[in-house]
């Protein structure tokens, strides 16, 4: 349910943009990503910084597109918000208890593995480097098919990106539950990381 309602803004834009333009389409993402944070609330009572950022990246490019009538800045938004949350993955190492992808990933593995499933912190941190390199070249792509394709490839691309996003997860998640321990064995864990 909740990659649907993420999903939702990004299928409102591609759909726009093949009915009317990059700048209606535009206009179609501003109100389609205040929409999702409104459903955010409703939902959990909370807006995820995700969400957030997106939001706020969202609206001052798309803004900027519409009021200077300029395609670049929403064309250049993508790279912008993947780098940013590239960085926070990287910051994550310095700053907190817990790396971003174990705040992100942990808590659902918790509800459904319970204590099956033990993860170090040597792997957490490997893990948590792998999501800041995925973003980062995630990044470097928009900027590659910017410079080199058309807008038309762009835009496909933005399908492309959700698609890596929801394999690069489900990747991790089911290598993760791999590791669990079947029911009623406990999960344990060597000294390298791995759990037997």
């Amino acid at each position: 349910m909740q990659a649907l309602t993420e999903f939702a803004p990004l299928a409102a834009f591609v759909v726009a943009y093949y009915l009317r333009g990059l700048y209606a389409a535009t206009a179609v993402l501003m109100g389609a990503m205040l929409m999702l944070l409104a459903a955010d609330w409703l939902r959990l009572r909370r807006i995820p910084p995700m969400h957030a950022l997106s939001t706020v990246l969202v609206l001052i490019f798309g803004g900027a597109t519409l009021a200077l009538h300029d395609r670049a800045f929403i064309q250049w938004k993508p790279t912008v918000f993947f780098w940013l949350v590239s960085l926070a993955f990287i910051g994550s190492f310095w700053i907190g208890a817990r790396t971003l992808a174990e705040r992100l990933l942990g808590a659902t593995l918790a509800e459904a593995f319970g204590e099956r499933l033990r993860v170090s912190a040597a792997l957490w941190r490997r893990l948590n480097l792998l999501w800041a390199a995925f973003y980062a070249l995630l990044g470097a792509l928009n900027i590659v098919v910017l410079r080199y394709l058309s807008e038309r490839a762009w835009v496909a691309l933005k399908l492309v990106d959700f698609v890596l996003m929801v394999l690069f997860l489900l990747v991790q998640v089911l290598w993760l539950a791999a590791r669990a321990a079947p029911p009623g064995e406990q999960a344990v864990e060597s000294g390298d990381g791995r759990t037997r």
